[in-house]
């Protein structure tokens, strides 16, 4: 019996940072082991479908001419329908590794509509065109990412210039009530230690991204029995810490489970509450400087298109 608690899927094969890795206690082969688990089911997970649409309402404020969208794991963050009505005249470039197959198979024409061209094409992240989309799409699935510098990289080959990447992950203070239960039951730890918006900031700004716009925002979730709030937690995946207790827990442990929920989780209207910070970055493909050393040279195509460009 696992232990229910949020995930997303990810690459086993990616390098892990072991500096990120041992800040944030999450354990790369459980990410890799519940990604599997929870695509064979197909659909979107519940809660992260909600969160896409709350991602979508941002693309309001991007006032650009989006013609191709890349849709990092779309099967798993959501989004997809919403990114089509913003932008029904794009291309869309579906991204998945280990949802590949399926993705596929989805997006695949029926043979009886040979007319219907494929709503996306889908490329594993080693076949994402490089340096010609307008947007990346990236929803919620940072947060468990063994190497963050890697995937922005990503995100920036992708882009053209003056494209800009929309992504959404879970901030450190997400399941804070779920944390402070097993550690008074002594239980260990639950979930990692999810990294700061403003350090994701720092990194966007180190992998040459501009202009990062960081928001925040709360959602406190009830239930009304602890029975549907270990269904819901366990359908969105299991615990991802290294240090996470290694066996199979056993029926009494999961009853033991329900009484701890009704002790730490009850709040005083009857319902069991979480909180969860929900996390949105936003971020810009600058245009490229020029590299200055003691000794620069440059072509006179380059110095032409250098001074036809507007100056601030």
């Amino acid at each position: 019996m696992t232990e229910p608690h949020s995930t997303v899927p990810e690459r086993d094969r990616e390098a892990a940072d072991p500096t990120l890795l041992q800040s944030t206690g999450l354990d790369p082969r459980a990410v890799a082991r519940q990604a599997r688990r929870l695509l064979r089911g197909g659909a979107t997970p519940w809660l992260h479908a909600e969160l896409a649409d709350r991602m979508a309402e941002r693309l309001g404020w991007i006032k650009l001419d989006v013609q191709q969208v890349v849709q990092w794991q779309p099967r798993w963050s959501g989004g997809d329908a919403a990114l089509r009505a913003r932008y029904p005249q794009a291309q869309h470039t579906w991204v998945e590794d280990l949802g590949f197959e399926r993705a596929q198979q989805e997006l695949q024409v029926p043979w009886w509509k040979p007319w219907q061209a494929p709503r996306a094409t889908v490329v594993t992240p080693d076949e994402v065109p490089v340096g010609q989309a307008q947007l990346v799409w990236a929803g919620h699935g940072l947060h468990a990412c063994t190497h963050l510098s890697a995937r922005m990289a990503q995100w920036h080959a992708a882009l053209a210039v003056n494209g800009f990447v929309l992504f959404s992950c879970w901030g450190p203070d997400s399941l804070v009530e779920l944390r402070r239960m097993y550690e008074a039951e002594g239980w260990g730890p639950v979930t990692p230690s999810w990294v700061d918006l403003h350090d994701l900031g720092d990194l966007l700004v180190e992998g040459g991204f501009a202009e990062p716009v960081m928001d925040q925002e709360r959602l406190t979730l009830t239930w009304t029995e602890p029975e549907a709030l270990w269904r819901d937690l366990a359908a969105l995946g299991g615990n991802l810490h290294a240090q996470r207790f290694a066996g199979c827990r056993s029926r009494a442990w999961r009853a033991a489970w329900f009484a701890a929920a009704e002790r730490h989780l009850r709040r005083a209207d009857g319902r069991l509450a979480l909180t969860l910070e929900f996390v949105v970055g936003h971020a810009i493909k600058p245009v490229p400087r020029l590299e200055v050393a003691s000794e620069t040279r440059v072509s006179l195509d380059r110095m032409r298109d250098e001074l036809r460009k507007p100056r601030g």
